[in-house]
């Protein structure tokens, strides 16, 4: 899906570990070739250069599962999250190369193809309809963690109850480590060379849960002295301005990608509560304002975090 990907497993022999890897990785691929919009033949690309469809189209159950949350979040997010910002992702990921903002015109013509009205579910037919012509579907806020939810069930049912799945930051683990608690995941910066707030956390540890961070510290572009994230607010088609970065913990992959995305657009006031709002999930947004970085939890947020010099890792 375009980003590392590591799995780590905790079994009764190095042949069952292996065999479960295996599996969850064939699991891995199967769903790339559904959700990914970097391959032109997925099932989702493929849907896409579809649009406009005369009537709803049938898809898998994957890509079904995953488009119904996602418009579940666009709903309650108000168009803060949206599966139909693709022709302005790919619009941006032009502007990050040329360092130069979209042209209004181009930028209009894509942000018409976002929308409620761009993407229509039809539950009874577990089929969708794409009534405008050129809107392109986007699943790289949500298609990631359930990935990754789906490899770990994998391992799960092969009988592994310790294991911890990381899609270059979108981690899921099931039980503990033998002997321990949980699986420690260290929290990730705001960025390079940005201050950090005072209070830097501590690992989480964390069993049969997810975390996700999202934000500007990997992928950055200054345009005309501003700092803009690679996430695409899908309400102005530009990036989101950063420094930023959110960690949302989740019983689910699934959920902690989306919400992280989600909140990102949304930014601290908005996106914490959007998350504390949500059962069983908590978050941390840090973010630059002026020239002071602030900090803000939502009630939940793990308390087991402490202040640890050495957290400057990514999860």
């Amino acid at each position: 899906m375009g980003v590392p990907w590591t799995i780590t497993v905790h079994a009764a022999d190095e042949a069952a570990g292996r065999a479960a890897i295996g599996a969850a990785f064939t699991e891995i691929d199967r769903l790339e070739r559904i959700l990914s919009d970097y391959d032109p033949e997925s099932e989702l690309s493929r849907l896409s250069a579809a649009a406009p469809t005369a009537a709803p189209v049938s898809v898998s159950g994957d890509l079904w599962r995953v488009l119904d949350r996602a418009v579940a979040l666009r709903d309650r997010t108000n168009g803060g999250f949206d599966p139909t910002v693709g022709r302005l992702t790919a619009l941006w990921r032009q502007a990050r190369r040329s360092e130069r903002l979209p042209v209004p015109d181009k930028l209009a013509a894509a942000i018409d193809t976002v929308g409620p009205g761009s993407l229509v579910l039809a539950p009874d037919s577990q089929a969708v309809l794409l009534p405008k012509a050129g809107t392109r579907l986007d699943l790289g806020g949500i298609g990631m963690g359930y990935a990754a939810d789906r490899a770990l069930a994998v391992i799960t049912a092969a009988g592994i109850e310790a294991a911890m799945v990381d899609a270059s930051g979108d981690v899921a683990v099931s039980g503990p480590p033998p002997g321990t608690p949980g699986w420690r995941i260290m929290v990730a910066p705001l960025g390079r060379g940005v201050a950090q707030p005072a209070a830097v956390p501590g690992p989480l540890v964390l069993a049969h849960a997810a975390v996700t961070t999202s934000g500007d510290a990997f992928q950055a572009v200054e345009i005309d002295g501003r700092r803009y994230s690679h996430i695409v607010d899908p309400r102005t088609g530009l990036g989101v301005p950063g420094p930023a970065a959110v960690t949302v913990v989740a019983p689910d992959c699934t959920t902690a990608d989306s919400l992280a995305t989600a909140a990102s657009v949304l930014g601290p006031e908005s996106g914490l509560a959007l998350v504390a709002a949500t059962p069983g999930c908590a978050a941390r947004f840090v973010w630059r304002e002026g020239e002071t970085t602030r900090s803000a939890s939502t009630p939940a947020w793990p308390s087991q975090l402490s202040s640890d010099s050495e957290a400057a890792g990514r999860p």
